[in-house]
């Protein structure tokens, strides 16, 4: 029998590094739009953004996240929250993220 897969913030989080943004090719993480991650028992509360609030795409990448959240071993619930405070800018989005999107680094 394999061991089951320990449920932690890493593991949510390479999950979630799985949905790109489907306006820009680069994922949801590496674009810091997750902004937090709360795991109590068998159950992950996100909260996230996105990169525009009125963004076309929000009941798209949402309802992927929760899935993919559901999806997890040891997943019963999974909550997906958008806020908007702090606002999102491309300041947030990752080195990895900026590499791929062809933009300098902030400190350039």
């Amino acid at each position: 029998m394999a061991d089951s897969v320990k449920l932690d913030e890493e593991l949510v989080l390479a999950t979630l590094s799985t949905i790109n943004d489907p306006e820009i090719p680069v994922n949801i993480v590496e674009l810091g739009l997750v902004y937090s991650i709360e795991i109590v028992d068998r159950s992950v509360d996100i909260a996230m953004t996105l990169t525009t609030p009125g963004c076309g795409m929000a009941g798209y990448i949402t309802g992927e996240a929760r899935q993919k959240l559901l999806d997890l071993e040891g997943v019963d619930k999974a909550e997906v929250r958008l806020v908007w405070d702090p606002p999102w800018n491309a300041h947030m989005i990752s080195a990895p993220g900026r590499k791929k999107l062809g933009l300098a680094d902030p400190g350039d």
